[in-house]
This record gives C-alpha cells, sequence and structure tokens, in this order.
C-alpha cells in the first residue's frame, strides 16, 4: 500500500487508476462499498486501485473548535484500504488552497491532471470544491469529456436506515459499542502511543498502559470490555478506563487499558485498543478500597464478556 500527495502527480505505475473518492472516516460499510466497487472494476480492467481521502476532515478545517469527531487515523485508513484490495491511499490535504479551489479546477487539477484517473467511484451524495458546488452530476460531464466514466453507489442500508458516519458518532457517545461494530464491521479501535503516566494503577495491582486519545472522537466516558493489538503481534484481553479517572486528583483524560495476564514494558510504543463493550459510566470512589473492589468486578465481568 502506497501513500500519495494528492496535490502531486501520480507515480507512473499508478496512472490510469480506477480512483474510489471520499471523505471514509470510519471506513464503514457505506465506505467499503465505494471501495469494493472501485476495487472490482480496477481489477476487470487490469488497472490500479487508488481510494482518495481527505485530512484533516473538512469539518476541523471550517470548524477547529469543533468538539472531536474522528473515526480514524490516517494510517489506519491505509491499513483498512490495502485490505479492501486498493493499490493506494491518495491524501488530498484540506488546507486553505484546496478550501479555495473550485470544483471545476479540483477535478481539472486534481483527478485529471495529477492523478491521471481512467475511472472514478464515489458515493451518491458527494460534493466537492469550493463551498460545495461540486456534485455528482458535475463529475460526470467531466468524465465523458475526458474519457472516463463515472460511478455512483447509492446508500447502504442497514436495520432501515442508512449506514452513516453521524449514526456511528451517536452509537459511540451513547456507548453501543455493538450497535457501532455492526455499522464499522468491526470494533471502534484507537490507536496511540503508550505514555508514561503516575503509575498509581501498578501500586494497587492494576497496571494499565495510557493512552492519549488524540483526535478521536470521545464515546461515552466509563469502563469498557477491550482487546489490546501490541506491536509483536499478540492481541491480548483487557478491560480500560476511559475518561477523567474521578476518583483521582487532577482530572485527565486519558484511555487506560489494564491487559489480563499480561507483564511487559508498552513505553513508548504504539498499540490499538478496541473497545468491545461499555460496561458502566465513570464513578468516582471514597478510597482505594473501594475502587478495587469495583475494579475486581469489572474485570470479572470483561473477561465474561469478550468470552463470549
Amino acid at each position: 500500500m502506497e501513500r500519495l500527495d494528492g496535490g502531486s502527480a501520480v507515480p507512473a505505475h499508478l496512472a490510469g487508476g480506477i480512483v474510489a473518492l471520499g471523505n471514509f472516516d470510519g471506513v464503514h460499510l457505506g465506505h467499503q462499498a465505494v471501495v469494493g466497487r472501485a476495487v472490482a472494476r480496477a481489477r476487470a480492467e487490469g488497472r490500479p486501485a487508488l481510494v482518495a481521502t481527505f485530512d484533516p476532515h473538512p469539518v476541523r478545517y471550517f470548524r477547529p473548535d469543533a468538539p472531536w469527531f474522528r473515526l480514524t487515523t490516517l494510517d489506519q485508513r491505509a491499513r483498512l484500504f490495502a485490505q479492501a484490495g486498493a493499490d493506494a491511499m491518495v491524501v488530498f490535504r484540506f488546507d486553505a488552497a484546496l478550501a479555495a479551489l473550485s470544483a471545476e479546477d479540483f477535478i481539472a487539477e486534481r483527478l485529471e491532471r495529477a492523478l491521471q484517473v481512467a475511472g472514478v467511484v464515489t458515493g451518491e451524495d458527494f460534493t466537492f470544491g469550493h463551498a460545495k458546488r461540486g456534485t455528482v452530476a458535475m463529475l460526470r460531464a467531466a468524465g465523458a469529456r475526458g474519457g472516463y466514466a463515472v460511478d455512483t453507489v447509492g446508500p447502504v442500508m442497514l436495520d432501515g436506515a442508512p449506514v452513516s458516519s453521524t449514526r456511528i458518532r451517536e452509537a459511540l457517545r451513547a456507548g453501543d459499542m455493538r450497535g457501532a461494530a455492526r455499522l464499522l464491521t468491526r470494533p471502534f479501535a484507537i490507536r496511540g502511543t503508550v505514555q508514561h503516566g503516575d503509575k498509581l494503577g501498578r501500586t494497587i495491582g492494576y497496571p494499565t498502559a495510557n493512552v492519549d486519545m488524540g483526535d478521536y472522537l470521545r464515546p461515552a466516558y466509563g469502563i469498557y470490555a477491550v482487546r489490546g493489538y501490541l506491536p509483536d503481534g499478540r492481541v491480548v484481553p483487557g478491560a480500560a478506563n476511559l475518561g477523567v479517572r474521578p476518583t483521582f486528583e487532577p482530572p485527565k483524560e486519558l484511555l487506560e487499558p489494564y491487559f489480563f495476564d499480561f507483564s511487559g514494558d508498552l513505553y513508548g510504543q504504539e498499540i490499538e485498543v478496541a473497545l468491545i463493550d461499555y460496561l458502566r459510566p465513570e464513578a468516582k470512589f471514597s478510597g482505594l478500597d473501594e475502587l478495587v473492589a469495583q475494579m475486581d468486578r469489572d474485570c470479572a465481568r470483561a473477561r465474561e464478556l469478550l468470552a463470549e
């Protein structure tokens, strides 16, 4: 899987490809349908398959003070695109220049000149260009002039409603991890580097791997059953606190997984923590004995859920 700058000319071996075009934050069922269509068409025509995404998210550019809402990092998206069969991920850097680029110029400069597209696949409601003036109809007309076909994929429905990033965010904020996973086709996962903390956990028998939440959407604060994906390839079960640890001062927002039956040094290493089930909200305890007793119950419940 190669990663390309969407503002530069595509390498010769990836020119003339079929490009899946969209934001693709989450890479959910609907996004997978678009990427899958592009990959299938590329393979049928003997062409490269590329997936074009935007970073940062346009919402973050236009509303920098908006609450965190990201579902995936670029690294996570790259891995998921590769698993879907794509040959490269194209990243359009959403900055002032791209925000000001007209829809016509986006097609001419970014798609036709830089990527040299031989076909485009996108969602029916995709918009692009300055003030979102670009539409699928405009893209199709440009393709007709340029000799490449533009395919669209309609909404993917699940439980009578379209699959969308908004729907996934609502599920995560409500602590409905299983519901979010059905829309994503996998558990929501947070990837980050393990940091040194105050090491209180190890003094009470629960050493944790502290991970900063970064730009990710904040799911419901509370205790989770989790699986950790370690750099050496191991997958380890555990329980995690996600929130501000109200029992301790000062409050600090962290994801703190405790991995069952694990011993080792993860400091400075990048891990991924998949949130499988929401157990309960955060709570403030009167002392460490009460806290440890509740953690014992939480871990026992997490083990049960993860064994199902």
